[in-house]
């Protein structure tokens, strides 16, 4: 049996997965992905000029995304 996929969310910061991923805009287009690493980091600010990756730029527009799951 297979794990499955998971995404994590960092405080206050990108959405985290593996880079074992392809990523597609509307139209089906593959984005290239950062060569060498393991994992892909996702902008969930809005602010990355790299959208739809993470450059960071949570830090500085002060991005607040700390929701946590609720445990059932």
């Amino acid at each position: 049996m297979t794990e499955p996929f998971t995404i994590r969310c960092r405080e206050n910061g990108p959405l985290v997965l593996s880079a074992n991923v392809r990523i597609v805009d509307h139209l089906g287009n593959e984005f290239p992905l950062p060569q060498g690493k393991e994992l892909v980091a996702l902008c969930r600010c809005g602010h990355s000029q790299n959208k739809p990756f993470c450059d960071g730029s949570h830090k500085q527009c002060g991005f607040q995304g700390s929701n946590v799951a609720i445990q059932s």
